[in-house]
């Protein structure tokens, strides 16, 4: 009965550890993901800025 006990436990372990595992790597890919959106965005705002600085020079331009 012991041995069956032992068994049971250490197998309970391991999908316990199998669990915590497989979280870990969700959450590394979530954080990887959300990097990704915010790399993302910050190139768009970047364009949008670099075309906002160009039409604000083209605008000087005219007016002198």
């Amino acid at each position: 009965m012991s041995t069956h006990q032992n068994r049971s436990t250490k197998m309970n372990l391991m999908h316990e550890d199998l669990a915590r595992a497989q979280m870990r790597a969700r959450l590394g890919e979530a954080h990887q993901l959300r990097r990704g959106h915010q790399m993302a965005l910050a190139r768009r705002l970047s364009r949008k800025a670099e075309q906002a600085a160009q039409q604000a020079r083209l605008a000087l331009a005219r007016a002198l």
